[in-house]
């Protein structure tokens, strides 16, 4: 008598699952676009990578191959577009990415067309062309309901017309993160890029409060561990981390400082203003 298969176990998205369950999840940002620097990244222990598209030349040829790269691994692939448009999103999601950071998020309409562009009608207007998603995820259920369910909605909420609009954006139905941009919004406030300054806290507080009213879960950068301790603390769950980059340039320091030889960069926030590349804590 033959035996029945068992069923396939559920398919997740683990960032959601943690978060929900009150963890904190703590990413990679990939910017240099290597294939398998970011499939070791995805091995070392992080929760995701945050595949940078914003400020980096990845392609999205390059994007498919990291999603590609890193199935089967523990870290999840997210990734954040140069622009917040629909054909954008359904793009990336198509690519097989489970989650989706758009940039400057400022009025409720940008934070309703993420919304609608992570999920199929009737919840949303995302378009029916995912077989290279489905590839990626093999879920039981089929690709479609999986990924209503699973895609990851992050709101990134950082300049002064997001700060004025924060209620709004974290009403929206359908977001999942709202992400808070420390360093644009300090620089839209008129601080060049400080961290170290009441009015960005105050900024910063008035965004969380108003996720946290909305049920939404909350984050933003955490570059040192002392960033992640304190962050989680204060209830941040979605913790973006180095860059591939700033973890090469740490682990340099570390191993040429003590034999004399290291020479430090200078971040794009001058020696005191800190950067996503180098070790130098960033709020």
């Amino acid at each position: 008598m033959n035996t029945p298969p068992s069923p396939a176990p559920r398919m997740v998205n683990a960032v959601k699952e943690k978060m929900r369950r009150g963890e904190a999840v703590v990413g990679m940002m990939v910017w240099s676009g290597n294939v398998e620097t970011a499939a070791l990244g995805a091995q070392l222990g992080f929760d995701f990578l945050w595949v940078e598209m914003e400020h980096s030349p990845v392609s999205h040829e390059t994007l498919r191959q990291i999603v590609l790269a890193t199935r089967g691994l523990p870290a999840v692939p997210f990734a954040r577009p140069a622009v917040n448009e629909l054909w954008t999103i359904k793009r990336f999601l198509d690519t097989g990415v489970l989650g989706i950071i758009t940039p400057f998020t400022r009025t409720p309409e940008d934070a309703r067309r993420l919304a609608d562009g992570c999920r199929y009608p009737p919840r949303g207007l995302r378009g029916c062309g995912s077989d290279l998603a489905a590839i990626r995820w093999q879920a039981p259920e089929g690709y479609h309901d999986f990924a209503d369910d699973a895609v990851l909605a992050v709101a990134v909420v950082e300049d002064a017309e997001g700060l004025r609009n924060a209620e709004e954006i974290a009403a929206t139905p359908g977001i999942d993160v709202i992400f808070i941009g420390t360093s644009d919004l300090s620089f839209s406030l008129g601080f060049r890029g400080r961290q170290d300054v009441p009015e960005l806290e105050a900024a910063v507080k008035r965004i969380a409060d108003a996720a946290r009213r909305h049920g939404k879960f909350i984050g933003r950068p955490a570059i040192t561990p002392a960033d992640v301790e304190r962050h989680r603390a204060a209830g941040f769950q979605f913790l973006m981390g180095p860059t591939e980059l700033g973890l090469m340039a740490a682990g340099a320091a570390a191993y040429l400082g003590p034999i004399g030889k290291h020479t430090p960069l200078i971040p794009a926030g001058g020696p005191a203003g800190g950067g996503y590349t180098t070790p130098v804590a960033k709020a």
